[in-house]
């Protein structure tokens, strides 16, 4: 199956992204009506685990939203099982160098390109008629987290993997390696000059940058800075803001007595 977030990338549109850190099939079908085009299981910081980010897959098979994964670690044996399992996208944290881009990218492809191993018990069933293997490779998206200052500084390098669709930016991990208060929407010149840099290195080299954000107004403004692909908060996040909103909301209405 064509991967969407391709298709929207290669048209200069962006892409919005949900984030599933709830291990529920009901919570997954629910965000995946919402008018997503891709939502992330999140196996690093999500209460996660392999099974449940299958059910959340099968739950969000039924409508258009591409399925992607960040995995726990660069680790080839779970970043080859969540794309058997019908990953279209994996999201890598803590990638630094071009050593640790390029090993990231074997494990996500198949040889020539790559080393990853044949058997894509659930993701097959996404493949074309000439078969998943055949366009796994142009189909499965390699996207590197950058939230240190030491991938700050090999940027270029981890960019000119070949193999690298594009970047994700961990605001707080960033943040926290500067040594600044880790938090998700910055407005600091320090970290928004970084920002651009990202932007720009991407730019020259045709591929994308995503980043975290903490609701709607920072993942637009982050539209305008260049961001290709921005998430919304995550689905506990939103499920707490809103609750919080309406009782705050419930209590003031009534003058006191609730």
């Amino acid at each position: 199956m064509a991967n969407n977030v391709k298709k929207l990338w290669a048209s200069g549109k962006a892409v919005v992204n949900g984030w599933l850190a709830i291990p529920s099939g009901f919570s997954a079908e629910v965000m995946a009506q919402c008018g997503f085009d891709s939502v992330t299981v999140d196996m690093q910081h999500g209460v996660q685990d392999y099974q449940s980010m299958v059910q959340c897959f099968q739950a969000m098979q039924a409508h258009p939203v591409t399925p992607m994964v960040r995995v726990p670690w660069n680790e080839p044996g779970i970043i080859g099982k969540v794309l058997d399992g019908g990953a279209q996208g994996v999201i890598c944290p803590m990638i630094n160098t071009k050593k640790e881009a390029e090993a990231f990218v074997q494990a996500c492809k198949y040889p020539p390109m790559g080393t990853r191993s044949n058997g894509p018990i659930r993701a097959a069933m996404y493949g074309a008629v000439s078969g998943y293997q055949a366009t796994a490779n142009d189909e499965t998206l390699c996207i590197p987290m950058i939230e240190t200052k030491t991938a700050i500084k090999n940027l270029e390098a981890i960019l000119d993997v070949e193999g690298v669709a594009g970047i994700y930016v961990g605001p707080s991990d960033l943040c926290f390696s500067y040594g600044w208060t880790p938090k998700l929407d910055v407005e600091m010149p320090e970290v928004l000059k970084i920002y651009d840099k990202i932007i720009k290195e991407c730019g020259k080299r045709g591929i994308f940058a995503g980043i975290h954000t903490g609701g709607a107004a920072y993942a637009a403004k982050a539209i305008g800075m260049g961001f290709r692909l921005v998430t919304l908060m995550n689905d506990s996040g939103m499920m707490a803001t809103f609750a919080k909103g309406a009782v705050a909301q419930t209590r003031k209405d009534s003058k006191g007595v609730a």
